[in-house]
């Protein structure tokens, strides 16, 4: 089949764009608002850019009755200008679908999944006590997609957390936390086996 998105009517129960580009990290975003209320959100559409500098992206999709432009998590960074993205492993899964609902602005998401904040080293936000890894990260650029109150989010890391626990002979193993992946509809994966291939050229 071939159909054109926006055009064409695919004609199956669900879209199926985003089951086909996967699997997609989460990033787990914890941000503050200017009054220092935290917020903690999923984001599926999320990735890294570069190393060099290290840069991470989300993109928030849609917006919210009681903002203005786009979510939550998108009006703390415009405002304050820090981020962080937690890693999420398979025990955390039930907490961090927890924090994804619409609740108003203000809401302590931290609060509603069971969870502790922990200070951050860099920047104001906290990161979520027990992930296996977090990504302390500034603004670098917001960026208005096409689409109602789309909006991609690039922030520059500026601090990495790893709990020592995830080291292995100084390899950062998945494999002992499991990360969780988002695929399309309503489903989600763990990855639990890994694989190595050597690139042509490579000794």
């Amino acid at each position: 089949m071939f159909y054109r998105p926006g055009i064409d009517d695919h004609g199956l129960p669900h879209n199926p764009f985003k089951a086909m580009v996967t699997p997609r990290p989460i990033g787990w975003i914890s941000s503050q608002d200017a009054e220092g209320r935290v917020n903690l959100a999923p984001y599926s559409f999320f990735n890294a850019l570069s190393d060099a500098p290290p840069l991470v992206m989300f993109s928030n999709n849609g917006g919210k009755p009681d903002q203005p432009y786009a979510k939550d998590s998108v009006a703390n960074i415009r405002a304050t200008g820090e981020f962080v993205a937690n890693v999420v492993g398979f025990a955390m899964k039930d907490a961090m679908n927890a924090t994804s609902g619409n609740y108003p602005a203000g809401e302590d998401e931290f609060a509603i999944a069971g969870l502790t904040p922990e200070p951050s080293a860099l920047v104001a936000p906290p990161r979520v006590a027990g992930v296996p890894g977090a990504l302390e990260c500034k603004l670098w650029k917001i960026i208005d997609l096409p689409g109602q109150n789309n909006v991609m989010v690039i922030g520059e890391v500026i601090g990495i957390y790893i709990d020592p626990a995830m080291l292995n002979e100084g390899i950062f193993d998945v494999t002992r936390y499991a990360p969780l992946a988002r695929l399309g509809y309503r489903d989600y994966a763990a990855v639990r086996e890994v694989f190595s291939l050597t690139r042509p050229g490579q000794d």
